[in-house]
């Protein structure tokens, strides 16, 4: 090989080298962060910071089960969805209802005798499921206020802040609780 050949080949390798992880990876299509406001009635929107999540996770798949087209991690999954291309939506809600147990939901899944998943667990479960345990595993934050900032509204619905009863007027019924 002539000295140009091997600069050229040098160059062609090096350049390969420095581009490569400047290519799309698929855990990296995803958006940065996410703002998670399916509770915006009573809580301030969580945002998800997406792109550590990808990082902490490894897989698409450990949170987005095997819509993304990456392998099946459950073997109980895998029976029916090992061979699952990627879906056409990996939203969280596309999925799983926010509204699982209202009638109209509930009307869907026993007139479609083709939804297997009957017992998919709604919006508010899958994002806990998901969040909470990994968090718990983790030592990361698990409460719930370490997550959800409530409302003004929250507040009001929830008796606190502002809202909640005097400290020092215990209510009518812990009075008589051991009568």
């Amino acid at each position: 090989m002539d000295h140009i050949t091997k600069l050229l080949l040098g160059f062609l390798f090096l350049l390969t080298l420095f581009l490569s992880p400047l290519q799309p990876c698929r855990a990296m299509e995803g958006p940065d962060s996410v703002d998670i406001d399916s509770l915006a009635q009573l809580f301030d929107p969580v945002t998800f910071d997406h792109a550590m999540h990808v990082d902490v996770a490894g897989s698409c798949a450990t949170c987005h089960h095997h819509t993304t087209g990456d392998p099946v991690e459950d073997p109980n999954c895998a029976r029916c969805h090992a061979d699952s291309g990627p879906a056409d939506s990996v939203a969280c809600q596309d999925c799983h209802s926010a509204k699982r147990f209202e009638a109209d939901y509930l009307k869907k899944l026993a007139e479609d005798n083709t939804i297997y998943h009957v017992d998919k667990v709604g919006l508010k479960g899958a994002y806990h499921l998901r969040c909470m345990s990994c968090h718990a595993e983790m030592g990361a934050p698990n409460g719930c206020q370490d997550c959800h900032t409530r409302t003004d509204a929250g507040d009001k619905f929830y008796y606190e802040g502002k809202y909640a009863p005097p400290k020092d007027k215990e209510p009518y019924y812990w009075d008589h609780a051991e009568e």
